[in-house]
């Protein structure tokens, strides 16, 4: 299965953020050689993705993090091998 393109992975952050500032970033290059990477048999994709959304209000950084995972949570790990993530509210970028 191959790595999802950054649209794919804007479509899916766009649509449980929809007032969010997002930035996806295709990290896969700098992980050639690596097991899990992209194009390893049965690799996933790495990247990193910033989220700013004021959805984040009141919560910590885990649970931010894990409200992003929750929009990719069926890419993981055979699609998305890597994800780095910045989950951001407005007043904190």
């Amino acid at each position: 299965m191959s790595a999802p393109s950054i649209i794919e992975i804007r479509g899916r952050l766009e649509a449980a953020f929809p007032d969010a500032v997002i930035e996806v970033t295709d990290d896969s290059h700098l992980h050639a050689g690596h097991a899990g990477h992209a194009g390893a048999a049965g690799g996933g994709g790495h990247f990193t993705v910033k989220v700013v959304s004021e959805r984040f209000a009141g919560r910590a950084t885990l649970a931010r993090h894990r409200l992003v995972y929750d929009a990719v949570r069926d890419w993981m790990p055979h699609r998305i091998h890597a994800l780095a993530i910045v989950a951001r509210l407005p007043a904190e970028s």
